[in-house]
């Protein structure tokens, strides 16, 4: 595992613009049903990692417009809650995840949630580059922090260890604090 120092990562350095994978209406991404965007790219490189393979910059497909309509389209339905964003790493893939996010924020205001995993955590995030700030803002919850296979725990609610956290982004950053997201099943036993 890779622990950057701040602003030692920058997006445009890394990206390619890929997606590893796109699936509409999953039920395990985040609360309710969701459309889940999978990104190509990452470099924190967590042992144990369930997602190794898109880990490469190079893997999948370019992200295109025509995706972007169809995720938007998607979205569209009553029944789907909002969108994820998962990896590979989205803080590495700023400009497909802000072109995405800008979008579903200009179609669907605040009606639709967005969520984010990332390997980064909430504090680290708070150090880095604009691209990275500008994404945090534009996110409901964070699922954050690096993948600890010493620390995994199949039990836990929405993260495969015990380190990571579910974070209610608004309330974090208005508090200049952690805020741990209201609806987080366990997080009296891991969160005092």
């Amino acid at each position: 595992m890779r622990n950057p120092k701040p602003k030692e990562w920058e997006s445009t350095k890394y990206s390619k613009g890929y997606i590893a994978d796109y699936k509409p209406f999953m039920f395990v991404d985040g609360e309710g049903v969701r459309c889940s965007i999978y990104v190509s790219g990452c470099l924190f490189a967590c042992k144990g990692c369930f997602n190794r393979a898109i880990q490469n910059f190079n893997y999948g497909t370019p992200y295109t417009k025509e995706l972007e309509d169809k995720i938007i389209e998607d979205l569209s339905h009553d029944y789907v809650q909002g969108l994820t964003l998962l990896g590979g790493e989205p803080f590495l893939n700023t400009e497909v995840c802000l072109s995405l996010v800008k979008r579903v924020r200009g179609e669907f205001g605040s009606s639709k949630d967005i969520w984010s995993w990332s390997g980064y955590t909430f504090e680290e995030l708070l150090q880095e580059t604009d691209d990275k700030l500008e994404l945090l803002r534009l996110i409901d919850v964070l699922v954050d922090g690096r993948f600890e296979l010493d620390k995994r725990d199949l039990t836990l609610q929405f993260r495969g260890s015990s380190n990571q956290r579910i974070i209610d982004v608004a309330q974090s950053l208005e508090k200049s604090n952690v805020v741990i997201w209201e609806k987080c099943l366990d997080k009296e036993a891991y969160f005092r």
